[in-house]
């Protein structure tokens, strides 16, 4: 078992394309904070597609609006890796790098998660409680819990670990096939949202179990260090 380290591995991050890319927006005077930026607004465009993409009137316009979100979702994760490539690779980094590097990331999170939820609202419910919304939300907290824990990890000297089974790559592709999934239920045998329904469900399902991974390849790491 792998000691967590500072940077999640992206095999992209390697590829011609990305080291072009990164030229290009750093001759473009794009600062790293900026690009974490840019990845809070596309996830906010995505999050906004998936909201309305449930109070539309129409199959064509929530096709339009599930497969802006399903392109907005791997934008904001193209994103996150480019503000890293010009922190670290292009030694742009500033003294505020990792909190422009990390608020961004939760607030992405939150948004798209909750939206995705409020999309499957009223889709199911047990009682007075909306699974959508309840759901949707749940996901978004243990997502962001994920994250923390990871902080948490590096903080006590147990180094970060980025493992799943649903790290926010996982996730977010996740979402992106959830959305694009969300496309044919017009042709499918149940009501719009379903699909979107049992995606926030697996994920939040999926980040529940990466939290207690993560917490205890830290305790690990820590009774190791501690000699117990």
């Amino acid at each position: 078992m792998s000691h967590g380290t500072d940077r999640r591995e992206i095999p992209q991050r390697s590829t011609r394309w990305a080291a072009r890319t990164a030229d290009v927006l750093a001759a473009a005077k794009l600062t790293p904070n900026q690009i974490s930026l840019g990845s809070m607004f596309f996830a906010g465009v995505g999050a906004a597609a998936l909201i309305s993409s449930a109070h539309t009137d129409g199959d064509a316009a929530r096709l339009v609006l599930l497969t802006a979100a399903a392109v907005c979702i791997p934008l904001r994760l193209l994103l996150n890796m480019l503000d890293g490539m010009l922190a670290v690779e292009k030694g742009m980094s500033s003294p505020v790098g990792d909190l422009y590097n990390e608020l961004p990331d939760r607030i992405s999170d939150v948004l798209l998660l909750a939206a995705a939820g409020i999309a499957a609202a009223g889709v199911a419910t047990v009682g007075s409680v909306d699974l959508g919304i309840l759901l949707g939300f749940l996901a978004a907290v243990l997502a962001v819990l994920t994250a923390y824990i990871r902080s948490l990890g590096a903080s006590l000297g147990a180094g970060s670990f980025f493992d799943g089974p649903l790290a926010k790559p996982h996730r977010m592709w996740l979402l992106t096939v959830g959305a694009l999934a969300a496309t044919a239920e017009p042709w499918l045998p149940w009501p719009p949202g379903w699909v979107l329904l049992s995606t926030v469900s697996v994920i939040a399902l999926g980040s529940l179990f990466t939290c207690m991974r993560r917490v205890r390849r830290i305790s690990t790491v820590l009774r190791v260090q501690a000699g117990k």
